[in-house]
Formats: C-alpha cells, structure tokens, sequence
C-alpha cells in the first residue's frame, strides 16, 4: 500500500492521478475529509481506504507492515496563519511520528518541504543541506518546515530511503478550494473573467521594474513526475529543491494568462501592503543541479506551456486532473 497525505489538496489529488495512471491503486488516502470543497479532487479515483488526519497516527502504527511507501504532502501551509502552536502540531510533531513509524519498519519518506524556507534568499536558492541551518524564513509556516528539515538531517536513525523536496511556486489543476492560497495564474483568470484586467504588486525595490518580480513557478504536472521519479529510483535521501530551475516575472504570467485566454493584456499595478512589503521576494530560482545529479532528466514545461494547458484544459472547463 502507498500513503498520500494532504490527499484531498491540491498536489496530492493530482499525485493521486500519476499513480492511478501508472497501475496503482491499493492508495491510502490521509487528510481532513470534512472539507466538502475538496470532493471533487478525489472522488472519482482508484483508492483502497480513506483515513482522517486525526486517526492516522494510530492507523499507521497498527498497519505500517503492510505500507511500502509514503508520500506526506498534507501540511498547515497558510502563509498568513501566525499560530505557532498550531504549526508545530500539523507540521512539525506530525511529520516527526510519520518519520518515526518509517524508520521502525523500513517504510521509504518523501515529504513536502518549501522554498518559504528560504526567506529573502540572504544564503541564495541551493539545496545546500550545510546552509539550512542559517535560513531565515519570513513566516510560521517557512519556519514549521524549516524547523523539519533541520531536525531530518541531524537523525542518527531515519527510513531507508527519504527526500524532502523544497516545492517552489506550484500552479496547476485541482487548486480550485484553495482561496487566497491559490496559485497567481488562479486569480489572474479569475480577475481577466470579471473584470478584464490583472493586478499586480507594484516594485518596491529599485532594482526591479513594475511586475518584474522574479518566481520559480513550476507546473504540478511537472512537480508529480518528479515525486514518481522518486518512487521508482533510488535517489540519494536527502533535502532537495523542487522548481523549474528557472525564473520568470509577474508580467510574463499575467500576459500568458491573457494569451491563453485569447485576451489583449491589461494591466494595473498597485501598491504591495506595507505590512509584507518588508517580507516581499523579488526573486526566487532553484538550482536543480541536485536532482539532476541523481538521475532525473525529464524537461521542465515552459511558462507559456503550462499556463496554456492550466487555463485551457482545466480552468475554462473547470475540470479536474
């Protein structure tokens, strides 16, 4: 059997996917399932069990001889959430007792970590497991996988093989319950379709233009053939980064939304809130160099092509990967 948590969410309904279409479906699902905004993610999917986040643990303790692998990608992943208590219990504690059921029974770990590790990039984009020490996140949530990751590599007992991949700006299918959270290519749509126009954070530093603002964006079709990669290989364990490798602006986003949608760009730029001005990244780009090493080698989808297909085949249909 597999484990997905964070099943029901966005990366791990489309992960789902990947397996289903590779043969497997002896899935077990973890996750809070009371969430009826996230039916639609995995309700028409091949899986053997559904499990509540809160009765895991104990579920897995008891069956961990019959788990051969486990993906953790469910996390608190709200980057306005100031509860530190509430991170340390879903992303910190909960993480450290999937770890330790694995390392008791030789049960391979991928987990979720994030590029909000990084902070404002003071020690740069690479997945240098020396530097994760000296990381500055900017929020609870950077600091609630930061804190995992720092506490990963220091174990003297750990799975027979486990990754922490550090996942950039992930857009895509199946992110529709996300709100706020929701990609920029998600809420460009949206605001193209109601009001004609994007908005976008005016730069405050001057070294950067109007929408000049550099992400990793990364499509989540891209993201799961790299977490299959991990089930099928084995890779060195270890922290990696998880992104396209290459940076690209707000403005090219907005004007491939525009492009997708057939639509002349129109766009206005507008002040960034002075309370995460102080916070704001005006560039983040993984060094892929890590992965790459270990053997992956499949081309990352361009921008262009990854909002071409997110807003064609899924957004304008509101279907579902």
């Amino acid at each position: 059997m597999i484990v997905i948590t964070g099943a029901a969410g966005f990366i791990g309904s489309c992960l789902i996917t990947k397996l289903n279409n590779e043969g497997h479906v002896n899935l077990i699902l973890v996750d809070d399932f009371s969430q009826s905004n996230k039916i639609e993610n995995y309700h028409t999917k091949n899986f053997a069990q559904k499990i509540e986040r809160n009765k895991f643990l104990q579920w897995f303790a008891e069956h961990a001889n019959e788990v051969t692998f486990v993906y953790h990608i469910g996390a608190r992943t709200d980057t306005t959430e100031f509860n530190i208590e509430l991170f340390d219990e879903l992303n910190l504690n909960y993480t450290k007792s999937i770890w330790a059921t694995c390392t008791k029974h030789f049960i391979p770990l991928v987990y979720a970590s994030s590029a909000a590790t990084y902070g404002l990039g003071e020690y740069g984009y690479d997945d240098d497991e020396t530097k994760i020490n000296l990381l500055k996140p900017l929020n609870p949530y950077g600091d609630s996988k930061n804190d995992f990751d720092k506490w990963a590599i220091t174990q003297n007992s750990s799975p027979p093989k486990w990754a922490g991949f550090k996942f950039f700006n992930v857009y895509g299918p199946n992110e529709f319950h996300k709100g706020r959270m929701a990609s920029v290519i998600f809420h460009s749509f949206n605001q193209i379709n109601e009001k004609g126009e994007v908005k976008l954070f005016r730069s405050h530093n001057p070294n950067y233009t109007d929408g000049g603002q550099l992400r990793d964006f990364v499509y989540v079709k891209d993201l799961i053939e790299v977490l299959y990669f991990t089930f099928t290989t084995q890779i060195k364990s270890g922290i990696y980064n998880l992104g396209s490798g290459k940076a690209r602006t707000f403005l090219d986003l907005a004007k491939a939304t525009f492009k997708a949608l057939g639509k002349t760009p129109f766009i206005e730029f507008i002040d960034t809130p002075e309370d995460i001005r102080d916070k704001y990244q005006y560039f983040t780009e993984a060094n892929m160099s890590k992965l790459i090493d270990q053997g992956y080698n499949k081309p990352f989808t361009s921008l262009e092509e990854g909002v071409n297909d997110y807003v064609t085949q899924y957004l304008i249909r509101r279907c579902y990967f």
